[in-house]
């Protein structure tokens, strides 16, 4: 009965918060919460990145992200070989085993192209970057905050979407309504599909000052299948 009582608490103060705070406060609350110190905008750092899928070897990745510099770095090391990607503000350089003399025949085999380079630069500053990555230009953050019930856990839920330049994606974010942290979020093509993912976060990872989620397990909204599990760490060099 204790426990009941307190869950109802919980539940009437979330609904209450949700009805008096606005988005772009909510949003403010979190950034203080992950990145108190503002490092964000000057991010000069690495970390690794640890995939797990079903039934497939773990891939490991090691990511270099520098704002200021407008560089990124992604490395991989499959069997034998280490394959890297390089954005160096405009320049793109691409090479396997140190080697960037690679036949079209090797890129296509290994799906090596800057066209690709480009779009993790963009997957990996912006997962990592977030909840400050929502201050973007392009990102429209909806005014008025709900409450959900999530997995069995209760939270203050924040709606994005994009102009049309930047995406057509729906994105809801989900946050803890005691501390503000990001502990969910989920994406739409198109809603009335019920397409798209979500991911469950848990844990931190502290890099550059930044509290980041550590454990990023994904999932699609549409049936709850598993699709894989992103940990973060850091790099131990750095």
């Amino acid at each position: 009965m204790k426990n009941l009582t307190f869950f109802l608490l919980v539940f009437a103060s979330t609904i209450a918060l949700a009805q008096t705070i606005t988005g772009p406060e909510l949003l403010k609350r979190s950034i203080q919460f992950h990145d108190p110190n503002n490092n964000w905008e000057t991010f000069d750092g690495s970390f690794i990145v640890s995939m797990k899928m079903p039934n497939k070897p773990e891939r490991q990745s090691n990511i270099t992200i520098s704002l200021p510099k407008e560089y990124f770095s992604l490395q991989t090391i499959k069997d034998s070989l280490v394959i890297e990607s390089v954005i160096n503000k405009l320049d793109c350089t691409l090479s396997i085993n140190g080697s960037t003399d690679l036949s079209e025949t090797l890129k296509k085999e290994h799906n090596l192209n800057c066209k690709r380079a480009n779009l993790f630069k963009d997957y990996y500053t912006y997962l990592y970057g977030l909840p400050m990555k929502l201050n973007d230009e392009g990102t429209i953050i909806h005014p008025n905050v709900t409450q959900k019930i999530f997995k069995g856990k209760d939270y203050l839920v924040l709606k994005a979407t994009y102009s049309k330049e930047v995406g057509k994606d729906t994105w809801y974010f989900y946050f803890n309504p005691e501390t503000f942290a990001m502990e969910v979020y989920q994406f739409f093509k198109d809603e009335t599909k019920n397409d798209g993912e979500y991911i469950l976060l848990t844990e931190l990872e502290t890099i550059n000052g930044i509290k980041m989620p550590k454990n990023r397990a994904w999932y699609y909204n549409k049936n709850d299948k598993y699709l894989a599990t992103d940990i973060l760490s850091k790099n131990a060099s750095k």
